[in-house]
């Protein structure tokens, strides 16, 4: 049993197993960014149903939906603020919101995020909690990857800033293929499931047992593709440290 008080003083950490409890955006947002700093951007940026999507309902209807259940007009909240006094262009990924699937407006916001960062020369943070992109927007959602990594090319490699990568659970599919990997350093939280197709999906694709553990964060350390695990009640002070 865990009570929330304490819970949410440890950063929705367990301090009995070390396990990360699911997190909104805002609840990321506030313990990182110092007190009365945060300024959002692009508030107003929604998605459009392109494509009248209707599987067991409309798209329109999950959009509203989870817009009244997060109170948020989209998956991700982007913004600036300082973190330990250094000013920084943070982009928060909620999963409560249809599973942080990536659409239009959550990759509208990020690349004028970058663009903003890379006009001020900031330092960028995208924290990524996703399903990957979102299904209902078809083709829309997948140009989304081409268009943020496109951004990121321009802020990494014309203008050399620096860009920190935090993954943390669920990180998958189209958002692992683009900007989740992309960073200059990619730190996880301890345990993240990190994977762009699901065990599922490579086991019956392939016809090959897909082994235990092998998505998490630890054997995607092992294996190079992570610089840190980080757990979330140090990420802050990791951040700081790598920002000076």
């Amino acid at each position: 049993m865990l009570h929330i008080k304490f819970s949410k003083q440890n950063k929705s950490v367990c301090e009995e197993c070390g396990n990360h409890l699911s997190m909104d955006s805002m609840e990321r947002i506030k313990p990182s960014i110092d007190p009365n700093t945060w300024i959002p951007l692009d508030e107003d940026t929604i998605s459009k149903d392109v494509l009248s999507f209707y599987d067991e309902e409309s798209y329109e209807n999950r959009l509203i939906s989870s817009q009244e259940k997060t109170g948020l007009p989209k998956a991700v909240q982007t913004g600036i603020g300082y973190s330990n006094g250094t000013l920084i262009a943070p982009g928060v990924m909620d999963f409560q919101f249809m599973g942080g699937s990536m659409g239009s407006a959550v990759g509208e916001k990020i690349t004028r995020l970058i663009e903003y960062a890379t006009q001020k020369l900031l330092p960028l943070v995208l924290v990524c909690a996703s399903g990957g992109a979102r299904m209902q927007e078809g083709i829309v959602s997948l140009m989304q990857m081409a268009k943020i990594s496109s951004a990121l090319h321009y802020y990494q490699v014309q203008k050399k800033l620096l860009y920190i990568s935090i993954l943390t659970y669920p990180t998958t599919g189209g958002v692992t293929a683009s900007f989740g990997m992309l960073g200059d350093i990619i730190i996880a939280e301890s345990k993240a499931y990190i994977a762009f197709s699901d065990k599922r999906v490579i086991e019956e694709t392939l016809g090959q047992k897909v082994p235990n553990g092998f998505q998490l964060a630890k054997a995607l350390f092992e294996n190079g593709l992570l610089d840190l695990i980080v757990p979330g009640i140090l990420i802050k002070d990791v951040l700081s440290e790598i920002l000076d």
